[in-house]
């Protein structure tokens, strides 16, 4: 391998490590992924579900993050109730040829949604107009509302009872730490109702 390819992966490397770092020094995203974890766990526990969703790789995030709350995380134990509103394309493309793309998940939010449920939206600009409607729908609902968006925010700042603003403005980087987020509320939630391994 020549130098150049792998100066582009070293500094793609470390420009991650340091979002990492960054992150993890940001008083004001720890604290909403505490709450957001806390939301969660909350949920689950009252016998409500999780709805996230997100675009493009948002949606591989939204599902990965449900497949770990219903499956498994770090151990066995009894499933857990997660949605993702990305998967079912006979809805999605239902929704979207009858009332607009922008539709596609505020749609399946008042069709699936109650209150006592967690609606996470992903969205690394804060402003995609399908993840802001569902937002919407759900704080309408009772729904309690958290998203994740880059270091701005955008609109979904407006829509949110939590917003874990993760400090970049970069999609890529973003989308690399939302899925770390995923995992550490994934965790929490796991190790917060069924304690320790063997105890599910």
């Amino acid at each position: 391998m020549t130098d150049q390819p792998q100066r582009l992966i070293a500094d793609t490397l470390d420009q991650t490590r340091d979002l990492m770092d960054a992150s993890a020094r940001d008083g004001a995203l720890l604290d909403a992924v505490g709450r957001t974890a806390a939301a969660l766990t909350a949920t689950l526990r009252s016998g409500g579900k999780l709805l996230v969703a997100g675009n493009g790789g948002s949606a591989a995030d939204a599902q990965h993050i449900a497949g770990e709350i219903v499956g498994r995380f770090l151990f066995d134990r009894a499933p857990m109730a997660a949605i993702a509103l990305t998967t079912d394309t006979s809805i999605m493309t239902a929704v979207a040829n009858d009332y607009g793309f922008d539709a596609v998940y505020e749609r399946q939010v008042r069709g699936l949604g109650k209150p006592g449920d967690l609606f996470i939206g992903i969205s690394t600009s804060g402003n995609s107009a399908s993840i802001l409607k569902a937002c919407a729908a759900a704080r309408e609902m009772g729904i309690t509302v958290a998203g994740m968006t880059g270091a701005g925010g955008g609109r979904m700042a407006e829509h949110c009872d939590i917003l874990m603003r993760v400090p970049s403005e970069r999609t890529f980087m973003i989308q690399q730490v939302h899925i770390t987020l995923g995992h550490i509320l994934c965790l929490m939630a796991e190790a917060d109702i069924f304690g320790a391994p063997g105890r599910a």
